[in-house]
């Protein structure tokens, strides 16, 4: 959403600028001499519209670096770099090919200028090339910009943290991402010069299919587009329309434009426009009537329908969403909760909503938008362009028709199914509008009391300033350490909390990850905002629990992992293992840095810090190799992880090398505690070794 967020302040800024430069609309309205060529205003006005002119020019940047930032898990300014460079390679490639191959290897405007006509003849395709940034190359529009996003985020998420030998050392880490991004984007880049044209035809073939279905086309897109609204899908939906030649292409000012939106943007910078395409604003100004006229229609209805006593606290609520519709467009409050109350509402207003962009289809309507339909788009876009180019005076009369059909509909729909809309609902039930995380809690029909115990064992959401886990507990900051509740975590499943001043460490085992998880997911939705209305009911609390093996008699070994010195678990200097609170089991003070499976399993958990793994065993033990003590603070550093999350293993597996001697240096117990989670499950548990040991010699003894 970041590169779309952008869009409102450029179609600002080329709405002004386009209709009050436009030498026909000043004559019209009596402004030439005050806002004509040659005028202070004028200079102005014309610096504005090509400023937002250039942001709709180079979307597909825009889009490689939002998509980049949106899906790279930390360290975002690099991947956004890696993307623009990743952007530029991959053009650069396909262009020397296409000079390769149309231009003799001349890469001079003139000559590029030619090869890219050759090309698009030979392919039958107009409209294939286009000039990014200066580069002649094929036209990949937004897809281009958001496969170099994509493709840079997962190279991003799986090498920034990469440690290289010690000779090439100073390019490891975030310094990596854009050198590799470089590499596999010039291959990319090379890929697409052979098949791109393909899937250009493609898209060719499905613009030209929704083209051909005139009206029905239009109907079901704008149907599509607000039924894919609850799963947040609709912007997939409809971008390509308004940026590819999905939506259509023209040529406009002696270049081919492709999308509608970027049509519709051409031909508003363009002052020879005398009419904007409806083929191209088809696909847009369908979201005017009903987002201005017909959802505020549908807000009186439920006000109207509210019980008496609440229409106060509900009308305030419903006209606040209902002005956000008209003036911005912005629908999610009043979509949401009748949704979230009465789906059934949902269906008839997407079928609305399709007939209203099929409405605007039929009246040739040219009003276009920069994301959304209320009255600020439809002013810059409709009202000051002028009638004769827009037609939007059908908004208004289709919009007032709109209102009373909303209002209608929804008002007999909800007195005759009893819709428990805002206002209607129960005495003891909160009145308020619904948003997507809602809507998303009541599919899943459960609320997460865990996460709600640990929030309320922190003391509230206000009350923690960060949250991070090890491999096997909870690591939070709070601001007041005196709002932590040691009992309401317990219920949460926590084996035990520790206090360090405002650090608080609630320990879980291995399944931590999971747990923080939810956590934040948790925190994200509108329920984690007042938790009063939450009791701590053990039936409610949802924690993992692990089927206790049957009892068999089963003598099982565990093996060392470590070559070093075996130390009672109870002389680690660390209560969450002295204390047992994660199970019971033995310590190891290394001697080398290699740690080997002590068992065959399976590798459950490796934390991002890389200094632990959790192992399920053949056997049902649930093992952790803790390596040294508070060494997550290390984020990884010194550790090299061979094996993967899910991975297989035998019994003398190498899984882990770790700088032994180098971790020491910088001040970390390495002693390492095997422990053995469940071991209570078990009918017996013993260590069996003491002194030095080497891997592979029993260090564990349990029976089933």
């Amino acid at each position: 959403m970041l590169p779309i967020a952008i869009l409102p302040v450029a179609g600002l800024f080329l709405g002004i600028g386009s209709s009050f430069t436009n030498e026909t609309m000043l004559k019209a309205y009596g402004l030439y001499g005050i806002m004509g060529p040659g005028t202070i205003i004028h200079g102005i006005l014309t610096v504005m519209s090509a400023a937002g002119s250039i942001v709709f020019d180079n979307l597909p940047l825009l889009f490689a670096i939002g998509v980049a930032i949106g899906m790279a898990k930390r360290e975002k300014e690099v991947a956004a770099l890696a993307s623009v460079i990743a952007f530029f390679i991959m053009h650069t490639a396909i262009s020397a090919l296409i000079s390769v191959n149309y231009a003799g290897g001349d890469m001079s405007m003139d000559a590029m200028e030619q090869a890219v006509v050759n090309l698009e003849q030979n392919l039958g395709l107009s409209g294939a090339t286009s000039m990014v940034l200066g580069i002649y190359t094929l036209n990949m529009g937004v897809f281009g910009g958001i496969i170099v996003g994509l493709g840079t985020a997962a190279l991003h998420n799986r090498f920034y943290k990469i440690q290289l030998p010690q000779v090439l050392s100073f390019f490891g880490g975030t310094r990596f991402v854009p050198i590799i991004s470089a590499v596999v984007f010039l291959l990319v880049g090379i890929l697409m010069y052979f098949i791109w044209p393909y899937i250009q035809k493609v898209i060719s073939m499905l613009g030209n299919l929704v083209q051909n279905t005139g009206y029905i086309g239009t109907l079901i897109y704008g149907i599509i587009e607000r039924a894919l609204i609850p799963f947040g899908l609709h912007h997939v939906f409809y971008m390509p329309f308004w940026q590819t030649n999905v939506g259509g292409s023209m040529e406009i000012a002696g270049q081919t434009i492709n999308g509608a939106q970027n049509i519709f943007f051409a031909q508003l910078a363009d002052p020879n426009t005398t009419k904007f395409s409806v083929d191209a604003t088809r696909f847009m100004a369908g979201k005017f009537p009903f987002m201005m006229f017909g959802l505020p229609g549908a807000a009186l209805a439920m006000y109207r329908c509210a019980r008496n006593e609440k229409k106060k606290v509900v009308g305030g609520l419903l006209l606040s969403a209902a002005l956000t519709a008209f003036l911005t467009g912005i629908t999610e409050p009043l979509e949401f909760t009748f949704l979230f109350v009465a789906p059934i509402l949902y269906v008839v207003h997407c079928v609305l909503a399709g007939i209203s962009f099929m409405l605007m289809h039929i009246f040739g309507v040219g009003v276009g938008m920069t994301f959304s339909g209320g009255l600020i788009d439809m002013t810059l876009f409709g009202i000051m362009q002028g009638n004769a180019k827009t037609h939007w005076l059908y908004i208004v009369l289709v919009g007032i028709v709109y209102f009373f059909v909303y209002w209608g509909v929804f008002t007999f729909l909800i007195k005759k199914f009893n819709f428990k809309t805002p206002g209607r609902e129960a005495d003891n039930e909160e009145t308020k509008l619904y948003t997507r995380s809602d809507v998303n809690a009541k599919k899943s029909g459960k609320t997460d009391m865990t996460s709600v115990l640990i929030l309320k064992g922190l003391g509230g959401k206000e009350n923690i300033a960060d949250i991070d886990c090890c491999a096997t507990r909870l690591r939070i900051t709070v601001h007041n350490s005196d709002a932590v509740s040691e009992d309401i975590l317990k219920q949460s499943g926590a084996a035990g909390v520790i206090k360090k001043g405002n650090g608080i460490q609630v320990i879980y085992g291995p399944r931590v990850t999971v747990i923080k998880s939810h956590l934040e997911d948790f925190m994200e939705s509108k329920e984690s905002v007042d938790l009063s209305g939450y009791g701590v009911a053990d039936n409610e609390i949802q924690t993992e629990k692990e089927t206790a093996p049957k009892a068999d008699g089963t003598e099982i070994f565990l093996s060392s992992p470590i070559r070093g010195k075996a130390v009672p678990l109870e002389k680690v200097d660390d209560e969450v293992f002295s204390a047992g609170i994660l199970g019971q089991g033995i310590a190891i003070e290394p001697s080398e840095g290699k740690v080997f499976a002590p068992v065959d399993g399976v590798v459950e958990n490796i934390p991002k810090s890389k200094h632990a793994i959790a192992i399920t065993a053949d056997n049902d033990a649930n093992i952790l190799i803790h390596v040294g003590l508070d060494t997550v603070e290390l984020d990884g550093n010194g550790f090299d992880v061979k094996v993967a999350n899910g991975a297989k293993i035998k019994k003398g597996d190498l899984l882990m090398t770790f700088n032994l001697n180098g971790i020491k240096k910088q001040g970390y117990k390495m002693i390492t505690p095997i422990v053995v989670c469940n071991a209570d499950e078990f009918a017996e548990f013993k260590t069996v070794a003491d002194g030095d040991v080497n891997v592979g010699d029993d260090v564990i003894r349990i029976v089933r």
